[in-house]
């Protein structure tokens, strides 16, 4: 494919050249730098991942994007990047900084809230700082790369103590090298008691003469009151010849220990006069130090920095080339890598190599037979709506595990998880995240789990609540489920109303698949609820009808939906959004909102108002492209009888508030799942109904796409005149026409036939085709329960 390095505005220059024959250049090339890892030499699709953006200013609206850009496996334990001062919430790094105050241990991919950010290492030249706790070290992006599964930085570059440092990952380990200059002191501290969010406790041992390890407890996360702990063990190849460590303020060399909250930690000190490198492995558990170690025999038992870079690589460059792209610019195809990738970053392994994890009942459980990997971090309300469709495709033996892991927190818990953070409930965001996450992926292909074990589990959370008169607290799926039930709504709160009935209909769509017709009926009935937020009266722009927060005795507020009756906006009745947002965010019954809106012809308007500015936030009445509610808004243009309109917005989207820059994202990344809406949009399909098997078409943006599915299965989309400035003419289906603005999604899991393969052949054209897909008949389907009647 003749692949370019994604990063090449940031190689690191060489460190070392070929000497003349002379003794002069002969010494100079004795006492040179020599870089661990080689200048990259990577091929395939990891070599266009470029792991710096997300890194930046992601726009007005959101600020940074919070994607990291150290080295990882797929869906790693470990994450080992650098922490700069800005300490970005999830990413524990910011494009703008420029100095570094460690290698932490574990990051998340834009999360919005601070996590993870544990241990951070530095390495210094020359006397311990005296105060370790707060030393940094300068950097510049100019001596600084990255790429799937390595990460290399000069600190203090240009100076007489800079310090090459390489970093590599496996799954649950990391590998560093460190280039000190001559000196007879040499350090690497550990910032045993750091974190990015609040530190409970920390503590760290020095062992012998080649080795440390400790745990930190941490989390608290969105501001919840809840952690856990990270177990840490770290080994060094050489002896270190001193140490020691300090608790707040207080240094005590020669001491092996040190506990305590936000200032402990630990140094060891090399002569590196005679030789400059010094290797160190780490590597974590969630369960003990005893498994921290036993991850480290398992992952890595040699001393080779790039043996470990280069089985990184071919481990993303396998999930990678599950897309194969010809076509396209460069940066086209290494903004599609680079969202391919942070979609594989997250959710994280959990279980120790020994297959031994923390379970939601703070008890060390083992795997049981037939799971190989318990995960955790299901950033649930941002990834079920495209995220977790993707996974199953390409990955749906470990996407099979990841509902296995689900089910398992809910056997522990009591409760499935809606945003889990480690083996912590956080209950951040509302609705019931993990019923569609489950849902999609059984839709989309990873079927290896107990069925039936799943829909009870679902069912549970969404049938059981303790009453709020007797409720102390605590986390339940769903809190407002009691008025939910009553009611038909959540009083005060549009938005968790609209998400109840998203969760209701994957619960209805996955019953369906199992045969099971009665709690289909039920459940496609509660999924029509968005209809009892819908106020046909609310007026706006000149159109009437908007989803609204609504009160306990069925009137709506004079000032409701933030601006549809009084002009201010706001978020009152939404989570992250508001009115004219989220009115749309009803995905399951899409026909139902546009007949209630009035119609197509209207539907349409009230679109194109939306979109004359794609990414104001929510305080304005316009589209937010950088959250999750508004992600299938450019796809309701199919449902609309325009779908060359779904293709023009969505391209627009594509080229003004993506890019391959440090902020090429709109907002928050949120575990991957702003980076899987743009990996759809440029294969030209969505799955826009949580549940469904079923993928709205856009148009494709690369000439030639090769789909291989984790079943085996091959699609392959021929689009010879794909652009970001065509539109689809015409659609051929393995040969035959097909007009519709949707396909099922067996078309890409092979249905029955998971080995064969199927083809699309999409004639574009400059100008739009309006008619093709335009009938009613075309549209994508809607799931309406058959009472249906359009709000009140």
């Amino acid at each position: 494919m003749g692949h370019q390095n994604a990063t090449s505005r940031s190689r690191l220059p060489s460190m070392r050249k070929l000497a003349a024959a002379t003794s002069l250049c002969l010494l100079a090339a004795a006492i040179a730098p020599t870089p661990a890892v080689a200048a990259n030499t990577s091929s395939g699709p990891a070599s266009l991942v470029d792991t710096f953006l997300g890194t930046g200013n992601g726009g007005a609206v959101t600020g940074n994007v919070n994607t990291f850009p150290g080295a990882t496996m797929p869906f790693g334990m470990l994450t080992f990047s650098p922490t700069t001062p800005s300490r970005p919430p999830g990413s524990d790094y910011a494009y703008k900084d420029h100095r570094i105050e460690g290698f932490s241990l574990t990051h998340l991919s834009g999360p919005g809230c601070w996590a993870g950010g544990v241990v951070p290492i530095l390495p210094t030249s020359g006397k311990v700082p005296s105060q370790p706790q707060k030393a940094s070290e300068p950097f510049s992006h100019q001596h600084e790369s990255a790429h799937p599964g390595r990460y290399q930085v000069t600190l203090a570059p240009g100076s007489d103590h800079a310090i090459e440092a390489t970093l590599a990952a496996t799954t649950r380990t990391g590998i560093s090298t460190f280039h000190f200059p001559a000196d007879a002191q040499a350090n690497v501290l550990f910032k045993a008691a750091d974190a990015a969010s609040r530190t409970g406790a920390g503590s760290i041992h020095v062992i012998g003469d080649h080795a440390l390890a400790g745990s930190v407890t941490s989390g608290y996360f969105c501001g919840t009151q809840t952690s856990d702990t990270t177990y840490f063990v770290v080994q060094f190849k050489r002896p270190f010849r001193s140490f020691g460590t300090w608790e707040g303020n207080v240094s005590s060399k020669d001491s092996r220990s040190a506990a305590g909250a936000g200032s402990a930690g630990a140094w060891v000190s090399f002569d590196t006069r005679h030789n400059r490198d010094v290797q160190m492995k780490v590597a974590i558990s969630y369960v003990s130090t005893a498994n921290a170690w036993a991850n480290l025999k398992a992952e890595d038992d040699g001393w080779s920095t790039q043996a470990v870079a280069d089985k990184a690589q071919h481990a993303w460059n396998k999930l990678l080339s599950r897309i194969d792209v010809h076509g396209g610019t460069h940066d086209q195809k290494v903004q599609f890598y680079t969202g391919l990738y942070h979609v594989l970053v997250d959710p994280n392994v959990f279980s120790d190599a020994n297959g031994q994890y923390i379970g939601y009942d703070r008890k060390i459980h083992q795997l049981p037979k037939g799971q190989h990997t318990q995960y955790a971090n299901f950033s649930g309300w941002d990834i079920y709506r495209s995220e977790m469709p993707l996974l199953a495709l390409l990955a749906p033996k470990r996407s099979s595990d990841m509902v296995r892991s689900l089910l398992n927190d809910q056997a522990q818990g009591g409760w499935l998880p809606k945003w889990g953070y480690d083996n912590v409930y956080t209950g951040v965001m509302n609705g019931d995240a993990a019923d569609p996450v489950i849902a999609d992926a059984y839709a989309f292909g990873a079927r290896d789990f107990d069925h039936s074990k799943a829909l009870k589990a679902m069912l549970h959370g969404a049938t059981h609540t303790p009453d709020p008169s007797s409720w102390s607290g605590g986390y339940v799926e769903r809190p407002n489920l009691h008025d939910y039930e009553r009611l038909g709504y959540v009083p005060g709160n549009a938005s968790e109303t609209l998400e109840y009935a998203t969760a209701d209909f994957s619960i209805a769509a996955f019953a369906k698949a199992l045969g099971d017709t009665q709690t289909t009926d039920k459940f496609l009935k509660r999924a029509g609820n968005w209809r009892n937020t819908f106020d046909k009266q609310a007026k706006f722009r000149g159109f009437a009808g908007y989803s609204e927060p609504r009160n306990v005795d069925g009137s709506y507020p004079a000032d409701a939906g933030f601006g549809v009756h009084n002009g201010a906006y706001g978020q009152s009745g939404f989570e992250e959004g508001n009115t004219l947002q989220y009115t749309w965010m009803v995905p399951q019954d899409m026909h139902g909102l546009i007949g209630a809106m009035g119609g197509n012809a209207t539907a349409q308007k009230r679109l194109d108002t939306l979109f004359q500015q794609l990414n104001v936030g929510p305080n304005k009445p316009y589209y937010w492209a950088g959250n999750e509610p508004g992600l299938n808004m450019p796809w309701a243009y199919d449902y609309a009888g325009a779908p060359y309109k779904t293709q023009q917005v969505v391209h627009r989207l594509l080229e003004q508030v993506y890019s391959d820059k440090p902020g090429g994202e709109p907002g928050n990344d949120d575990l991957g799942a702003m980076s899987s809406w743009l990996v759809w949009s440029y294969l030209g399909m969505y799955p826009d109904s949580p549940g469904a098997p079923v993928l709205t078409l856009g148009a494709p943006v690369f000439p030639r796409i090769t789909l291989h599915m984790g079943n085996g299965h091959t699609v392959t989309i021929h689009a010879p005149k794909a652009s970001m400035k065509t539109y689809v003419n015409a659609l051929k289906v393995n040969g035959k026409p097909w007009h519709k603005a949707w396909l099922p999604a067996s078309l890409l899991t092979g249905g029955q036939q998971p080995s064969g393969q199927d083809t699309l052949d999409f004639d574009m054209r400059g100008t739009p085709n309006k008619q093709w897909a335009a009938a009613a008949s075309d549209a994508p389907p809607s799931y309406p329960p058959a009472d249906s009647a359009g709000g009140r």
